[in-house]
């Protein structure tokens, strides 16, 4: 791991049936374009409320993967 930088983004990710949902939606939506996923950290829990009762859960996740500089 010498000598190694990575690049972290924050996702929402979505679920009608629960915040670890929402959080794996998030890795497994971002893993489809970008490599060397290293980390995820759940920086916020929060829910969608319609009509007086929960309609998602929504996960805000801060997500390390491995930069490649050109050359």
């Amino acid at each position: 791991m010498p000598n190694s930088v990575y690049k972290i983004i924050e996702l929402v990710g979505t679920s009608e049936k629960s915040w670890e949902d929402a959080a794996k939606k998030a890795v497994d939506t971002a893993s489809e374009s970008l490599e060397d996923l290293r980390v995820a950290e759940i920086k916020e829990l929060d829910m969608k409320i319609e009509n007086g009762k929960v309609a998602a859960y929504r996960a805000k996740v801060a997500l390390s993967f491995k930069y490649h500089g050109k050359g």
